[in-house]
């Protein structure tokens, strides 16, 4: 089965509708979903050869990761987010949840990374392909998705580098950014679309004001050099 999160689509930049798509597919489609409540109860459900890549990977995100984030299991996952008490507003498409920037998991073919902050600005992009592809090793990534099957196969040293380039503050201070692109507010709900014909019907009255005036001086001049 074709990895949930691989299938968000996003032009440019990440697109916050389609955040949603990829929080839904993820929770209906991933082949190896956990139930497990903690994240030492998801590292003990899993075989041994799959635990010890994992706890290599999260070992590195740990020594990385800004302490605004938190650690938990997020959408039967081990989930690196933004909490509450941090940003209250949480996750737009379901504030209940924080707002995620990364997470692992042990998918059913592979181990797979997910790096949010990568996904949603084409600079970091950019320079992930870059820095992994100057290791030698080989990437296999979709979307927000970087999978391996060994984690001899892993670039750790640029996950932990991408990790650490994304504080929460300028995570969130993104995050609201693409929520305005998209017209929301920085609680997710999209702007009254009363507010935006005002402020559009302002600058055509503008306009249309400045059009009049030119015309009307013109006639006056015109009458003038008629009559001399």
């Amino acid at each position: 089965m074709e990895d949930g999160l691989a299938r968000v689509r996003g032009v440019g930049s990440f697109s916050v509708d389609d955040a949603c798509h990829f929080v839904w597919t993820f929770g209906t489609l991933s082949a190896m979903k956990s139930n497990a409540t903690t994240v030492k109860d998801y590292l003990a459900s899993l075989p041994e050869d799959r635990r010890v890549g994992i706890e290599a990977v999260r070992k590195v995100i740990l020594a990385n990761l800004d302490k605004d984030y938190e650690e938990g299991m997020v959408y039967g996952m081990i989930g690196y987010s933004v909490p509450h008490r941090v940003w209250p507003s949480g996750y737009h498409c379901d504030p209940s949840k924080p707002l995620m920037m990364c997470a692992l998991a042990s998918q059913k073919n592979n181990l797979t990374v997910y790096l949010m902050s990568v996904y949603s600005e084409k600079a970091e992009r950019e320079w992930f392909h870059q820095a992994w592809k100057a290791t030698g090793k080989k990437l296999d990534m979709g979307g927000c998705c970087v999978r391996f099957k060994r984690v001899e196969d892993a670039a750790l040293d640029v996950i932990g580098e991408a990790v650490a380039r994304t504080p929460a503050k300028g995570y969130v201070e993104n995050y609201v950014k693409i929520l305005a692109s998209t017209g929301r507010g920085p609680d997710g709900k999209k702007l009254k679309e009363g507010a935006k014909g005002k402020a559009v019907g302002k600058k055509g009255t503008k306009k249309v004001g400045k059009k009049k005036v030119v015309k009307k001086s013109g006639k006056k001049l015109s009458k003038k050099k008629g009559a001399r």
